[in-house]
């Protein structure tokens, strides 16, 4: 669907199909290709160089039509007798979830097997994990905050499955909060789950070794990268896009990412989001040589860090996941533990929660979902805290409060 648009309403994921107004005197402006618009620096030099409106391609775009602009359904008069469309009820967390936590459970043993067959030098079975990033995609936009839940278990000694899907996990989830279309959040998932199967193509010890990797383990293990490429070699169900995921997503904005050292304006967005999301995962994870930081350490680091990572892309990662993701536990002032079940896009700090556990006696008590954001509640969260130094055991925290 072709739309013009004003300059101002652009944003990065459109499709530019042409140039439509520019300011006088400005020579005219030659789109030599169809152009996606990766990042914000594209949209200053249309800007600088006069643009007023574009022709926008959301066929081929990345994100959803604004609201504004959707065709509007006419109501028939013709009949009286039309039946009232009903609305699509949501979701709840508590009705996905028991959903999402077998289907994961799932997830974790397939992709199990598949990397254990990797290993003995079989062939990669790629209908297996666009089933799976499928059933993740389909979960997500029924209820985004049950699959992300429980990408908050860890386990130390299934990280490199656990990792494949929480990324695929995390990348879908975004994808859906920027607005791409479900196709290509499928498409992204795919790309997610398949970045680091490279990895099942390296010496195992250095993977689990507990200690720090030496410079000669180091550089083998960047090779994972090229070894992914031969593994999805030839199979055509492998797309442009997943395979821009599978050989960018270790590549850093200021050129000091591998394997290339590529650098700004040839990182496409979707190895952008592939770099914030496998960091992101990897930092909060429980690995064999080191136990996971809590999200909010992650984050900062993402911040902190914007001459690598996409400064715009983190602040909305940041926005969507909430400063304390759901499925982390915080502690509030008045002494409680509570689990976080949903965020809150306006006011990231204060998420709906459900309270369970006395701090400071160490027991738990009756459950109490509260929203931190109602003007009547006084209650602040005080800071994220790791499930084990409570004694507290997330999954079956979780199957207790949250299994419909």
């Amino acid at each position: 669907m072709l739309i013009t648009l004003p300059i101002p309403e652009l944003i990065p994921g459109m499709y530019v199909d042409s140039v439509t107004k520019q300011h006088e005197g400005i020579n005219s402006i030659k789109i030599k290709t169809s152009g996606l618009v990766r990042d914000k620096s594209i949209i200053k030099r249309l800007i600088a160089e006069g643009v007023l409106e574009l022709l926008i391609d959301f066929a081929k775009s990345e994100v959803a039509i604004p609201a504004k602009y959707k065709p509007q359904n006419k109501p028939k008069t013709s009949s009286s007798q039309q039946k009232p469309v009903k609305a699509k009820s949501a979701i709840t967390v508590q009705q996905e979830f028991a959903k999402a936590s077998v289907s994961y459970d799932q997830h974790n043993r397939k992709i199990q097997s598949l990397y254990s067959d990797l290993i003995a030098g079989l062939t990669l079975n790629v209908k297996v994990l666009d089933e799976i990033a499928n059933e993740i995609v389909a979960s997500v936009f029924r209820n985004a905050n049950a699959m992300t839940i429980l990408t908050r278990i860890k386990d130390k000694h299934s990280y490199n499955w656990r990792h494949m899907i929480n990324c695929a996990i995390f990348t879908s989830v975004f994808a859906k909060y920027l607005g791409y279309k479900e196709a290509l959040v499928q498409e992204l998932a795919m790309g997610a789950l398949l970045h680091d199967l490279g990895q099942s193509k390296l010496p195992q010890g250095i993977l689990s070794k507990s200690g720090k990797v030496t410079n000669n383990e180091m550089a083998s293990i960047k090779k994972h990268v090229a070894l992914g490429l031969g593994l999805v070699k030839g199979e055509k169900s492998i797309s442009p896009l997943m395979l821009d995921m599978i050989v960018n997503h270790h590549e850093r904005l200021d050129g000091s990412g591998y394997p290339r050292g590529i650098a700004a304006e040839k990182i496409s967005r979707p190895a952008r989001i592939m770099a914030i999301v496998d960091v992101y995962d990897a930092m909060t994870a429980d690995r064999p040589h080191q136990d996971g930081e809590e999200p909010i350490n992650a984050l900062r680091y993402l911040l902190a860090n914007k001459q690598m990572f996409d400064a715009e892309l983190v602040q909305r990662f940041i926005k969507c996941l909430g400063v304390h993701p759901v499925g982390t536990i915080v502690k509030l002032t008045n002494e409680r533990l509570a689990l976080v079940l949903e965020g809150n896009n306006l006011n990231p700090i204060k998420p709906k929660i459900k309270l369970f556990f006395n701090a400071k006696h160490g027991h738990h008590v009756t459950a109490k979902d509260i929203d931190l954001s109602d003007s009547n509640q006084e209650l602040k969260i005080l800071a994220s805290v790791k499930p084990l130094d409570y004694k507290i055991n997330l999954s079956r925290l979780l199957k207790e409060h949250l299994l419909a």
